[in-house]
């Protein structure tokens, strides 16, 4: 960069401006550095804390002094119909994009399909929660989220039910909670240019990660899954054949990775205030994720379906207006990528005896 001394100001010293330019010229070389090279920064491990995670204690509060909230607890009766309507429309974009050109299928891979898939997975989240035909009928439940997947193109809801249980009940539990990244993840996405790889990668990560973490055995509806799903992918290829498969597969793991939808990921539980661990976000963007953005409420109320968490704020406004919130997934993403001061390894952990005993 070349300073230019036009720009003294009248009546200042010409040593002390050329100064001031020069050291304004090494920040902004720098910082293009740290972008394109990857200067490494931020932090070295997760955040070790001692103390339960918050949302037990704070539902027990919510429920004693609201009790009417417990009348919320009950199965959304309109999820069936609009998740059937999104596979339906997915089947119907399989149909039409069988003679598109390889370019126009990833473009709305990405653009369409991906967004209604990504939305299907946190469907699937709110279905785990036995919010679809309650917990009395757990295993409609546990088939209609097979049904949700059919679009997704693998096999993911039964796997993403074994392992949700524990992210809510061990939170931020080390070698139990596999939402929580990897000591290498934390150690080399350390840059901004690794850290949009990683990114980029995460429905890879979210997939191994927990055959590192926290491998267990497969369950038998976890084959059915797979069964179900396998059945699914060969009729349609069979109907309209491979660019079909494509679609639905590359926008899942294209919108599931680098997407504004995807800030959702590290907006939930990413530590950007020190000492908080679930953030929320009330934005437009919870329209079409199932509210997913409501996550401070829905770890205080898990068995709460998603269409009803804006009325858990709205009666216990005062326990979630003064938290930390986000306003803009997209500017999470953005944030996450060049402070330095958040990474992977900006999740708090802590220690349970289970983890302990393993």
């Amino acid at each position: 960069m070349t300073a230019d001394f036009r720009k003294c100001p009248p009546g200042l010293n010409f040593e002390v401006c050329l100064n001031e330019i020069l050291y304004a010229s090494q920040q902004v070389d720098s910082h293009v550095e740290m972008i394109v090279m990857g200067k490494k920064g931020g932090r070295a491990d997760f955040e070790w804390v001692y103390t339960d995670q918050p949302h037990t204690s704070r539902r027990k509060e919510i429920l004693a002094k609201y009790p009417e909230i417990k009348t919320l607890m009950v199965p959304d009766p309109q999820l069936k119909w609009v998740v059937s309507g999104m596979v339906l429309t997915q089947l119907l974009a399989c149909y039409l994009v069988r003679n598109f050109t390889w370019k126009w299928i990833f473009f709305w891979a990405y653009a369409f399909g991906g967004c209604i898939n990504h939305s299907l997975t946190l469907a699937i989240h709110d279905i785990s929660h036995n919010v679809a035909f309650g917990n009395k009928l757990a295993k409609w439940n546990r088939w209609f989220a097979m049904w949700a997947n059919l679009p997704i193109g693998l096999p993911y809801s039964a796997s993403f039910k074994k392992y949700h249980i524990d992210h809510h009940r061990y939170l931020g539990g080390d070698q139990l909670d596999v939402d929580i990244p990897t000591d290498f993840e934390g150690w080399f996405f350390c840059t901004p240019a690794r850290k949009v790889l990683w990114l980029f990668l995460q429905p890879f990560f979210y997939a191994l990660r927990p055959l590192v973490v926290n491998p267990k055995p497969v369950c038998q509806l976890e084959i059915q899954n797979a069964v179900v799903q396998l059945t699914a992918d060969l009729i349609i290829y069979y109907l309209w054949g491979l660019k079909p498969i494509i679609y639905l597969i590359a926008g899942s793991v294209l919108c599931m990775g680098l997407h504004p939808i995807s800030g959702h990921f590290i907006a939930e539980h990413y530590m950007f205030m020190k000492g908080h661990e679930t953030y929320s976000y009330y934005g437009p963007l919870n329209w079409i994720t199932f509210n997913v953005g409501y996550h401070m409420e829905h770890h205080d109320f898990p068995s709460i379906p998603g269409s009803k968490l804006p009325q858990v704020k709205e009666i216990a406004a005062e326990y979630y207006d003064s938290l930390p919130q986000h306003t803009s997934w997209t500017r999470v993403l953005w944030d996450f990528v060049f402070d330095d001061n958040i990474g992977p390894y900006s999740r708090i952990k802590r220690e349970y005896k289970l983890s302990k005993q393993g």
